[in-house]
């Protein structure tokens, strides 16, 4: 049998402080009772583990960081404190890790390595996203991040949209959010007008906004403000 340490998937808020709405209990204790974490940004993890009021002061928390900034070569070291057996909580910046995410590498290597990875509940926004826009959840694709150059975005606008209509797929994606805007404008300039959009916005928290409808709709309807606000769209053509 193993003496390695369980590597936790530790879901987190999605920017609130509605711990109780969003994560289950026995989340919040597995948690409490952990002393090292890999994280993905320091800041936002004091805030989250000094929320869920940690058994040891945070200061004493060992927090080792996984950004997109990690090389390969520096993953080993992480997994350290798990051969060692130690137990260790595995954190993303907001919501679930491994999902769009640098935690799903760390998790590639411990199972090449036999360390066992147990991903907990918690939110998503990208299912969230799914479940509230009432698209196809029988057959999606997430892309990630859509290209920051226009001509670029718009010809990948272009290709999901066939994608999604040869498929009956509904499409995921995200931008930066200071861009969210001028994507939401090349969606409704270069998308056919019966193709469907879903945005969703700041979810999980008091802000929450999930509109879907057809794109000709959109196109006569004021729209939402994205800016700096955490967006994921959806399109069903």
């Amino acid at each position: 049998m193993s003496n390695n340490g369980i590597l936790y998937m530790l879901p987190v808020t999605l920017g609130a402080d509605n711990l109780q709405q969003v994560l289950p209990d026995d989340v919040i204790q597995l948690a409490q009772g952990l002393d090292t974490f890999i994280v993905e940004n320091e800041k936002t993890a004091r805030r989250f583990l000094s929320l869920i009021k940690t058994h040891k002061p945070v200061r004493e928390l060992a927090l080792l960081p996984l950004n997109e900034h990690t090389t390969d070569a520096e993953l080993p070291a992480l997994l350290a404190p798990l051969r060692a057996g130690k137990d260790v909580g595995l954190m993303s910046e907001a919501g679930c890790p491994g999902i769009a995410d640098p935690g799903a590498r760390l998790a590639e290597l411990a199972h090449r390595q036999q360390i066992r990875v147990a991903p907990m509940t918690g939110p998503s926004s990208i299912l969230l996203a799914l479940m509230g826009s009432g698209f196809n959840g029988q057959r999606f694709t997430f892309l990630g991040y859509i290209p920051s150059d226009k001509q670029a975005r718009i010809q990948a606008l272009k290709d999901l949209e066939r994608h999604s209509r040869q498929h009956r797929e509904t499409q995921i994606f995200i931008e930066t959010p200071y861009r969210n805007q001028h994507l939401l404008e090349d969606i409704l300039a270069h998308c056919a007008a019966e193709t469907r959009l879903c945005i969703a916005r700041n979810l999980s928290l008091p802000t929450e906004l999930i509109i879907s409808k057809p794109i000709r709709e959109w196109r006569k309807s004021e729209l939402p403000e994205l800016h700096k606000q955490p967006t994921v769209f959806l399109l069903l053509a």
